[in-house]
């Protein structure tokens, strides 16, 4: 049995009264606030103690502290390395929290790949601020002028005088330093840099590879017990009036003689079981007799059809030119129709999580990626203070967006509370599956042309994304929170495309959700870059052109440009190259090559940038089964500064093995309006023997700032896979995922595409 005993509550005040020399580099004192440009619940809650971004101890340890989490992409590292770089101390002197409430800064959701590009900015400049106030204080100690001091490994130094040197101890000598981080400090410029840059080993690696390391999953508490829930009958759907309202009764009598049971905890549509052992709470939830009332729910099993029958807000983002009338002298117009299904995030592992609820305060422990946005949703669900609200942070099954993971802290909350003793919650297979908030379907509708002289006209674009962002399960199922459909203004990610139309109206029709949704990774930057692209691919065969020279004259960014030029030439491209279209190779293979480009462009309207991505991508589709594999994938990435190329290209790999599932097999099914897809026969992922070579190709842009790389890559692959279909097969794909089935009856002739 792993046990995990609860942190420090008074974790800051903790660090802040040891007897150890300190130097504490914290924020000014404000409101809580998510960083710039993120979304997230805004809190006013403002700790007693400052948040610490830096602390300096004299025993030559070095604590770093951030809002976001790990989620798998090696932030824990590279923000340590930052820091490291920034003090000139070795990386192994730094330690890095992340998202624990009681210690990091509430710095909004991890999301957006922004973590390196925009929350470590703060962090990084604490440690350049610690660094210039240590070395000032060297350089009074040795009686010289600062530029003649150097500095190693955390120690200051003359190089004249190498043997005297003054470490952490010697320079604080006993004393509490506190400053206040200055809003803009000088860094190392890029020529400085030892650590930044380099590919370092990811910290986190070694426990999990031994099996070391504490996942939630793993975690026991002294006194606990086990909670299982039982969920309604509206798999999947969290807006209606029957939320909340659907429970008719509860037969508590039906599990009365079952042994080790403690509990049965009902509070609006939501129902829980509590007992002593986890096998025992699993009996408990599967023999408990529990009557619904269930509304017929709208069919779902036409995502387009149903998609496009919610009433919608018109919003115009972005119009120059006149369209209509380009439009109008165009030789030909194009008008397609993209759909992008329903997508999980298929976290192997059920989410799971545990609480403990006592003396009018909570400690959670949780794989949330939001820890301060789950603070205020517990605060509300529980009507108690942030400030009684602790939230550990703990490795779980990965997801890269929102699953279950905050609701089944909920559920474990309101059970410790019920029961007065700490509980662990763990989901089914089956429930993960239903629940989790589902990457949204999407429609984009574009119409465009090229001129006579076989150059961009027009581009007409509008994108439908029901997301409700998820609001937290327990708020619903209690009735804390009104199940009113919610409309989100996120479907205009990326919804401007990256080539140059003289002509040009983008807009969005805002939808609420029909489905629980919530991020997915890329959100919907990827479905709206899958429509650019394909667009222009065709234009470009439209027009006789070569399909990357086309994108090339007609991208005006020039490190796109440089981008994308330089995957073509490390892929091979040739001029007017083109792949079967339709007729097998010797082998009875189709084959097809395609190229594609995109930048991810989030947060709110008009978003900024993060690292800019193309992929040339080869595949070979066999007629009779349908079956794709891909032969040959070269992935260019241009992140500006990279802290741990290592860490940049691993992303990648990630990037490009889930693009690869979500657009060859996943797609949530729905039946009765219900999802449909509860098990993974239901949801097929892409498999070990299916992962293709990948080659990368970094960017060399460290004089540049950092930007995003967690996402990025993603963003181009659904649009290559399509434009490589189309070059093998000579048909145009619009409908992911693009399954045997479909390609088998696509070849046939009786599916929705276009030759």
């Amino acid at each position: 049995m792993i046990e995990h005993g609860p942190t420090p509550k008074d974790f800051r005040q903790a660090l802040l009264d040891s007897d150890d020399s300190l130097l504490v580099l914290r924020p000014p004192q404000a409101a809580a606030r998510p960083a710039p440009g993120q979304p997230g619940v805004v809190s006013d809650y403002v700790p007693a103690l400052p948040d610490i971004f830096i602390a300096v101890r004299g025993d030559g340890r070095v604590l770093a502290f951030n809002g976001h989490v790990d989620l798998g992409t090696g932030i824990r590292t590279a923000l340590g390395q930052l820091v490291a770089e920034e003090l000139d101390a070795e990386l192994g002197r730094v330690s890095v929290m992340l998202g624990h409430t009681e210690a990091a800064p509430n710095q909004g959701p991890t999301i957006a790949s922004s973590t390196i590009q925009i929350s470590a900015m703060p962090l990084r400049r604490a440690a350049a601020q610690a660094r210039a106030w240590l070395l000032a204080r060297a350089a009074q100690r040795l009686g010289v002028a600062e530029d003649a001091v150097a500095v190693e490994d955390g120690a200051f130094f003359c190089p004249a005088e190498p043997g005297r040197r003054l470490g952490y101890a010697e320079l604080l000598a006993g004393e509490r330093v506190r400053l206040e981080v200055a809003a803009e400090f000088p860094l190392k410029p890029a020529s400085a840099h030892k650590l930044i840059g380099r590919s370092m080993p990811r910290v986190d690696i070694p426990a999990k590879a031994t099996g070391a390391l504490t996942f939630v999953h793993d975690m026991r508490l002294p006194g606990m017990l086990h909670g299982r829930v039982v969920r309604p009958p509206y798999a999947g759907i969290d807006c209606g009036d029957f939320v909340g309202r659907s429970l008719v009764k509860v037969d508590r009598d039906s599990i009365r003689g079952l042994p080790g049971l403690v509990d049965v905890v009902v509070i609006g549509d939501f129902v829980g079981v509590v007992a002593e052992r986890e096998e025992q709470a699993i009996a408990a939830m599967k023999a408990l007799k529990v009557e619904w009332r269930l509304p017929p729910l709208p069919p779902l099993d036409d995502v387009e059809a149903a998609i496009r029958a919610i009433p919608a807000v018109h919003r115009p983002l972005r119009e120059e030119g006149d369209t209509d009338a380009a439009l109008a002298a165009a030789p030909a117009v194009l008008a397609r129709s993209y759909v992008w299904p329903y997508q999980m995030h298929g976290s192997i592992g059920p989410s799971c999580a545990l609480a403990d609820y006592r003396d009018g305060g909570l400690t959670v422990w949780s794989g949330t990626q939001n820890p301060h946005m789950l603070r205020v949703d517990l605060a509300r669900l529980l009507q108690m203070g942030e400030g009684g609200i602790e939230v550990v942070r703990m490795e779980a099954a990965g997801c890269y967006g929102r699953n279950c993971a905050d609701d089944v802290v909920a559920d474990a909350a309101l059970l410790s509370r019920a029961v007065g003793r700490p509980v662990r919650v763990q989901l089914s297979r089956e429930q993960e599956h239903a629940w989790e908030p589902k990457g949204a379907g999407q429609l984009m509708d574009v119409k465009g042309a090229v001129d006579a002289a076989g150059n961009l006209a027009a581009y007409d674009f509008v994108a439908r994304y029901p997301s409700n962002d998820a609001p937290l399960l327990a708020l619903l199922l209690t009735g804390a929170l009104d199940p009113a459909p919610r409309m989100l203004e996120m479907g205009d990610r990326t919804a401007v495309p990256p080539y140059a139309y003289p002509n040009m109206r983008i807009a969005c029709d805002d939808v609420p959700a029909i489905v629980r949704a919530g991020w997915l990774r890329g959100v919907s930057a990827l479905p709206n870059s899958f429509a650019h692209d394909s667009f222009i691919d065709e234009l470009a065969v439209a027009a006789g052109a070569d399909r990357v020279e086309f994108r090339l004259r007609h991208l005006p960014d020039s490190r796109a440009a440089d981008l994308l030029r330089a995957v073509a030439e490390q892929a091979g491209w040739q001029p007017g190259c083109r792949g079967s279209r339709g007729t097998p190779d010797a082998d009875g293979l189709l084959r097809g090559r395609a190229a594609s480009y995109a930048r991810y462009v989030h947060s709110k309207f008009p978003g900024f940038g993060a690292a800019w991505s193309a992929w040339i991508i080869d595949l070979a589709v066999d007629p009779a089964s349908g079956a794709v594999t891909v032969e040959r994938l070269v992935v260019g990435q241009d992140t500006g500064m990279m802290v741990n190329p290592d860490g940049v290209r691993h992303q990648i790999h990630g990037n490009v093995l889930q693009t690869l599932s979500r657009m060859l097999k996943e797609e949530v099914r729905f039946a009765d309006g219900r999802v449909a897809a509860l098990e993974w026969g239901a949801y097929p992922i892409l498999g070990f023997a299916e992962v293709p070579p990948v080659e990368v190709l970094l960017m060399p842009r460290q004089d540049e700032p950092p930007l995003g790389a967690g996402e990025s890559a993603s963003v181009p692959g659904a649009a290559a896979v399509a434009n490589a279909l189309f070059d093998a097969t000579g048909l145009r794909f619009r409908r992911p995922p693009f399954t045997r089935a479909r390609i088998r009856e696509a070849l046939a002739g009786v599916c929705d595409v276009v030759g």
